[in-house]
C-alpha cells in the first residue's frame, strides 16, 4: 500500500478517541475527529504503569521512552534534547516520559537500574536502548539508526 493511501490508528492524548490519520499527512499536526486536540503534541507525553501499554506497547508510531526521576542530575540535562526531538519529530516519532519513582512496576519489568535509561519501542518491542545522559545528536544518530525511515 502507498503512502497516499496508507493510514496509522493515533490515539488522541487529550480524550482517548482512536483517529486514522493517512500516513501523508502524519507531518501537517492532524487534530482529533472527537476533541479537535493536537494528535501530535510537540512535547513529551508522561506515562505511568497505568497507561504505558496504551501509550508505548500499543503505539502505531515507534516510541522513545526516557526512564527518568525528577532529583536526577543527567536526566535533567537530557529533557531539552527530548522536548527539541519531540517538536522536530511530531508525527514521526512519540517521546514518552516515565518517572521510575512514580512508576516502579514498569521501571522494574524493564529492568531499569541507572537512569537516565532511554528505550526505543517499535510495535511493542524495545528496538534500542541508551543509558546515562546522552547529546541530542547522539540520540538522534540512534534513532536513524535504528528506524531509518523516520529520519528527517
Amino acid at each position: 500500500m502507498g503512502n497516499e493511501t496508507a493510514s496509522i490508528e493515533v490515539v488522541c492524548g487529550v480524550c482517548g478517541v482512536r483517529n486514522r490519520v493517512p500516513v501523508a499527512r502524519l507531518t501537517q499536526h492532524p487534530r482529533c475527529g472527537s476533541c479537535r486536540g493536537d494528535l501530535y503534541l510537540e512535547h513529551p507525553v508522561e506515562v505511568t504503569d497505568a497507561t504505558f501499554q496504551h501509550e508505548v506497547e500499543r503505539s502505531s508510531l515507534p516510541v522513545l521512552v526516557d526512564f527518568w526521576a525528577p532529583w536526577c542530575g543527567p536526566c535533567r540535562m537530557v529533557a531539552p534534547a527530548l522536548e527539541q526531538i519531540a517538536r522536530e519529530r511530531g508525527g514521526r516519532l512519540k517521546i514518552a516520559k516515565l518517572n521510575v519513582d512514580e512508576n516502579p512496576a514498569i521501571a522494574a519489568r524493564f529492568g531499569i537500574r541507572s537512569i537516565p535509561a532511554l528505550k526505543v519501542f517499535r510495535d511493542g518491542r524495545v528496538v534500542d536502548e541508551m543509558i546515562g545522559a546522552m547529546a541530542k545528536a547522539q540520540i538522534l544518530a540512534r534513532i536513524d539508526r535504528q528506524l531509518p525511515e523516520i529520519a528527517s
